[in-house]
């Protein structure tokens, strides 16, 4: 999950890798550095540990004058600590060489045997050097750049994105992925590497996928890829479909205070196109086929974090629309349970960059057992949909805060507009249901602007709670994950402890919990849509409150029943049942941020997380 960005090119080449690296260092923030080919011929390096300002710190103390190539990396720590001997580029090849890698090496140790014993001095605890001093000697021993290359990443096992370079060819990058997102941007006569877009997308748009097993090659002028064999493969640009722009904080306090600001758009961008006639119909599910979509007899939605909770809120729309039973399992348990698939089973994955390991992992476990696999996917030409025999795509625009919200909010969006399409082909929905749930939809929009509309009240709220401990969060039916949804996003950005509880479980033991002064959200169903779950968690609210609770109620507009049992009411707009959870968990979001402001802490980059996942 580290961030890499490589630039052959006549331009700055310092600045081009600290641009892509401040765009990329929600992938890693451990530290950071870069290496080029300097003004004499020969390789420079620059690291540091901590954030990418340290490093842009040490260049402005240190500056180097580079000439045309180089390579850059933010660091996740795998292998040793966050440190400055820790950080990448590492060398190799008695500093002819410099290695940036994403991922993890799982034979690096018997490689590392290897390389001590032929003479090797490493002084990191890293895989990557490991690599470097592998790359190195076979350099070392009058191999070009692009044949050694090609030698050692055969040997690797694990999961890697590996970029070089060497200066006896400079101007060239060579750069491998294996189960490792990696992309090339095309410009005029200059190429980039990255891996994510943001990388080079103030420089150019169009970009070409690195495919699995791969080596690209880059100089100003030419992008060549071959396979790990060396024979030349064919490759097709795309464009991206956002610009520079939308990776910006654009004047927000965060990005995260950006991203949740945009989500009534992100909801509307993945709504678009996707109603037509009355009805709703997603065009990449029609390769499918209707009498496919007809046998699926079970759906198992994979995913992690709080992709996993969307698919939770996810599957009571589903199974009540299109009457298919869902379950939701954590990718990294998925394929490691021996689980009953069978070839009417549909698997939906769900994740925001499309390469999350965990979930890469399971979609391949099922492909290979020929079951029907779904993506619902943020990123463009991202491993998981191009993997998955179909894709719907969010439409959210990029997300940089490692606390995701508006793609949760798109993901549920989309897994809605799912159990529609399956609903209508199944033939197990009413024209009448139908046509609610697209009223629901074509308003969401605006209500989510509403619900967003409630920061000003939760960072007061907030803010007087900055010493507060331990916060509970309790849900019902499609509430519940709402609810487990606001505590993680309290952990990852607040550190304190908080847990989410469907609010039926109190009398079965987290009712202990309850004391004198305890903070606890409760996400109250509309008494309107749902009368019966409306009047059991206003009981569960009196039971929490009699023991000393202090309750902050989200309610929908007009519900005054709770007023006696509440120490504070924050009032979303009027909505179906099924779409309350995804107003509700709007103001929670607002209480992450606000709470973790309060108590000074990094919103957008909190400690020992980052963005996407590439390690399972």
């Amino acid at each position: 999950m580290c961030g890499i960005v490589g630039y052959a090119g006549p331009n700055e080449t310092i600045e081009a890798l600290l641009n892509g690296l401040r765009r990329l260092e929600y992938r890693g923030y451990d530290s950071a550095g870069v290496a080029v080919i300097d003004d004499t011929g020969g390789i420079s390096v620059r690291k540091k540990s901590g954030k990418l300002l340290n490093l842009e710190d040490l260049l402005e103390a240190s500056p180097v004058q580079a000439a045309g190539a180089g390579i850059g990396h933010t660091r996740w720590a795998t292998h040793g600590g966050p440190t400055d001997v820790n950080a990448h580029p590492h060398l190799g090849d008695d500093g002819r060489l410099a290695v940036i890698h994403n991922g993890i090496v799982e034979n690096f140790a018997e490689l590392r045997d290897e390389v001590v014993s032929r003479g090797a001095e490493l002084a990191s605890e890293t895989d990557t050097e490991v690599v470097a001093a592998l790359l190195g000697l076979e350099t070392g021993s009058g191999k070009d750049l692009e044949t050694a290359f090609r030698d050692v990443v055969g040997r690797l096992h694990g999961t890697f994105t590996l970029l070089a370079m060497h200066q006896s060819e400079p101007g060239k990058i060579v750069a491998a992925r294996h189960h490792s997102p990696l992309v090339v941007g095309l410009g005029d006569g200059e190429n980039f590497l990255g891996s994510d877009v943001a990388a080079f997308v103030s420089s150019t748009r169009r970009a070409v996928v690195v495919e699995e097993d791969n080596i690209a090659v880059i100089t100003p002028d030419s992008v060549r890829i071959t396979d790990f064999a060396g024979a030349e493969v064919a490759f097709e640009e795309y464009e991206v479909e956002w610009d520079a722009g939308a990776a910006d904080k654009g004047g927000w306090s965060s990005f995260m205070a950006k991203e949740i600001n945009e989500q009534p758009e992100a909801i509307e961008n993945t709504i678009r196109g996707r109603i037509v006639d009355g009805h709703v119909e997603i065009p990449e599910l029609t390769a499918l086929g209707e009498d496919r979509l007809r046998s699926i007899d079970r759906i198992i939605i994979v995913a992690c974090g709080t992709a996993s909770y969307a698919g939770l809120v996810g599957s009571y729309a589903i199974e009540q629309w299109a009457r298919i039973p869902v379950e939701v399992q954590l990718s990294h348990e998925f394929r490691y349970r021996d689980p009953v698939l069978t070839e009417n089973t549909m698997v939906v994955s769900v994740s925001q960059s499309g390469e999350t390991m965990d979930t890469l992992m399971a979609v391949k476990y099922a492909i290979e057992r020929g079951v029907t696999t779904v993506s619902v996917c943020n990123t463009q030409s991202a491993t998981i949909p191009r993997e998955s025999d179909a894709a719907v795509y969010t439409h959210a625009g990029p997300e940089v805060a490692v606390a995701s919200t508006k793609a949760f909010v798109a993901q549920i969006t989309a897994l809605y507009l799912l159990g529609l399409h399956l609903g209508r082909v199944r033939e197990t929905l009413s024209a009448a249901d139908e046509s609610a749930a697209i009223e629901q939809f074509e308003s969401l929009p605006e209500k989510m602007a509403e619900a967003v509309a409630t920061h000003d009240q939760i960072a007061e709220l907030a803010h007087w709670m900055a010493d507060t401990r331990s916060v509970l969060f309790l849900g019902r039916h499609a509430g519940y994950p709402a609810a487990l949804e606001g505590a993680l996003k309290l952990k990852e950005i607040a550190y304190i402890h908080a847990e989410g509880f469907a609010a039926g479980e109190l009398k079965h033991g987290p009712i202990a919990l309850i004391d004198h002064g305890q903070p606890v959200f409760v996400l109250v169903p509309s008494p309107r849509t749902s009368p019966l779950m409306h009047s059991k968690v206003v009981s569960n609210i009196q039971e929490i409150r009699a023991r000393g609770a202090r309750v902050i109620a989200i309610v929908e507009k007009g519900d005054t029943s709770v007023l006696p049992f509440a120490d504070e009411v924050v009032r979303i707009p009027l909505t179906d049942a099924l779409f309350d959870p995804i107003l509700q968990v709007v103001p929670l979001q607002w209480f992450a941020l606000e709470l973790s402001t309060a108590k000074g802490l990094d919103v957008d980059q909190p400690r020992n997380l980052a963005k996407s996942v590439t390690v399972e």
